[in-house]
């Protein structure tokens, strides 16, 4: 009996896709031409304006550490459009960092999170240093103390950060160009 209500429920679905309506998008433009032949020949054209479309750039893989960003602008003369990815160092360090434990290698993830100063830094005052060279505890902390030019840094951070800040110069640069055109 399951079977059979099984089977015209399947049935009445997959007839009810069958006979949809196919969707049909259109595109309509519309110009108006006026001419007047008084003595003198004068042409009207109105027409819509061209349009930059800026690309759809979709990120919808959850699992993915980038966001996507477009734009475009459009002048009477000159149209542009563009779109990148971003990526975001952070996510990836915390995606890795939780592969790392959900393997087991929970010294290995804890090492992966201390690349970061502030996490390294709370680490230290928590009590509890970030390993060092397999080494965990005391041991760590005193290798740390011996090599302190092995500690992440802001300045290392700042040359990790994502690639915002260098898309937004030239996303500025770019917009400045383009109203020099105006």
């Amino acid at each position: 009996m399951k079977k059979l209500i099984t089977a015209i429920v399947i049935f009445f679905t997959m007839s009810g896709v069958a006979l949809a309506e196919p969707i049909v998008t259109e595109s309509t433009s519309e110009s108006t031409v006026t001419t007047n032949t008084n003595g003198k020949m004068e042409t009207t054209v109105k027409s819509p304006p061209p349009s930059a479309i800026s690309p759809s750039i979709s990120v919808t893989n959850s699992d993915l550490c980038t966001v996507g960003v477009s734009g475009a602008v459009q002048t009477q003369i000159l149209g542009i459009s563009g779109g990148s990815t971003v990526r975001d160092l952070n996510c990836e360090r915390l995606k890795n960092a939780k592969v790392l434990y959900d393997m087991g290698m929970k010294v290995a993830a804890v090492s992966v999170m201390c690349g970061d100063p502030r996490v390294f830094s709370a680490m230290e005052m928590a009590g509890t240093p970030c390993p060092f060279m397999g080494k965990i505890g005391d041991e760590a902390k005193e290798l740390w103390e011996k090599n302190p030019e092995l500690k992440p840094t802001e300045q290392e951070q700042d040359q990790r950060r994502n690639d915002t800040v260098k898309g937004a110069v030239g996303g500025a640069v770019g917009l400045g160009l383009l109203l020099l055109l105006l």
